[in-house]
């Protein structure tokens, strides 16, 4: 995969990239999205929002697995939250999940609520050599 910085727009203001080119060729996964729900189906709605996303993440990492895939594969993330103001801290966990992986293209979106009353949903994709 390539990322490109296009002319005429600033830099990232967060982990993740403009533009991300998928190779001819690729598989792509689409990855329906995930919530903060333990492998046993227990929501996690009562729990603080990194643990939220700390669990959204662990489902991600599955999937990313169950398609023979990892986080080095990531094109696309979409994070929906239902608070704004918790992005600053959604971009430290992922940060940190993500590693030294090459961050994909992102958008976080605001919504005014979740199927079980959680704070973070999140929705991916990635390519497949």
């Amino acid at each position: 995969m390539t990322t490109d910085h296009p002319a005429g727009l600033n830099r990232p203001g967060g982990h993740y990239r403009h533009t991300v080119t998928v190779p001819a060729g690729a598989r792509t996964v689409h990855i329906s999205g995930q919530l903060p729900v333990t492998p046993d189906g227990q929501p996690l709605a009562d729990r603080p929002f990194a643990e939220q996303v700390g669990r959204v993440l662990a489902n991600l990492d599955a999937c990313l697995a169950a398609a023979g895939a990892n986080r080095e594969h990531l094109t696309k993330v979409r994070v929906y939250v239902t608070d704004i103001g918790d992005w600053p801290a959604f971009d430290r966990v992922y940060t940190d999940w993500l590693g030294p992986c090459p961050p994909p293209a992102r958008a976080v979106v605001g919504v005014a609520s979740l199927h079980h009353g959680v704070r973070v949903e999140i929705e991916a994709e990635a390519a497949i050599p």
